[in-house]
């Protein structure tokens, strides 16, 4: 499937219908959030969810936190940007990797990683009745698109909330995401987040 095609129809399809629909967006950080915002905040009113007990140590997961926040209120938008976050339970990251610990980097553990965080995400989105939810990590060139749409649908038909497909990576979406951290000065981490993938970074 080539979901940029569909997310291309639905906001033709919004356009038409002069609909702005509430969007939760998880967002893993500042920079991977930037182009997002930029495209989508033109057709949805979004809620920013920061969700990520995968990252390690707390202090970089505040580093991000506070980064991403600091992005919203400079970033120019046409419909509302409002943010949110989860909470901060890395304890239950790690029971989700018992047993994956030695699993290469993209495998079975990021999957569970994936799900985890978008679990948390659609629960939210049912909650606090939004029209649909997604995920700022399709934009990294290093994250399967596929793999996360495939979780998304599914999860969305489980809580009842439409998940927005999408592959932000297209269209030039991680290079404007590198431009955009470039102008607006964003800290760029030089691994995914946790700490199997801070080994596999070498860092």
């Amino acid at each position: 499937m080539n979901y940029q095609k569909e997310l291309d129809r639905l906001i033709r399809k919004l356009e038409m219908e002069e609909k702005v629909p509430r969007l939760l967006l998880h967002s893993c950080c500042a920079p991977c959030s930037s182009y997002v915002l930029e495209y989508l905040s033109d057709y949805f009113a979004i809620t920013v969810f920061y969700y990520n007990p995968n990252i390690s140590p707390e202090s970089e997961y505040t580093k991000r936190l506070f980064e991403q926040q600091r992005l919203i209120d400079r970033l120019p938008a046409k419909h509302p940007v409002a943010f949110a976050a989860g909470p901060y339970d890395s304890g239950r990251f790690f029971r989700m990797a018992e047993g994956l610990e030695q699993v290469k980097e993209g495998g079975e553990r990021c999957f569970r990683c994936y799900e985890l965080r978008l679990r948390e995400a659609a629960k939210m989105a049912k909650s606090a009745e939004f029209d649909y939810f997604t995920t700022t990590l399709t934009i990294s060139p290093l994250k399967k698109a596929d793999k996360l749409n495939e979780i998304g649908v599914r999860l969305g038909e489980e809580y009842g909330v439409p998940y927005l497909l999408s592959d932000f990576k297209k269209k030039n979406g991680y290079k404007r995401s590198i431009e955009l951290s470039k102008e607006y000065g964003l800290y760029r981490q030089d691994y995914c987040g946790c700490v199997f993938s801070r080994e596999f970074s070498g860092k």
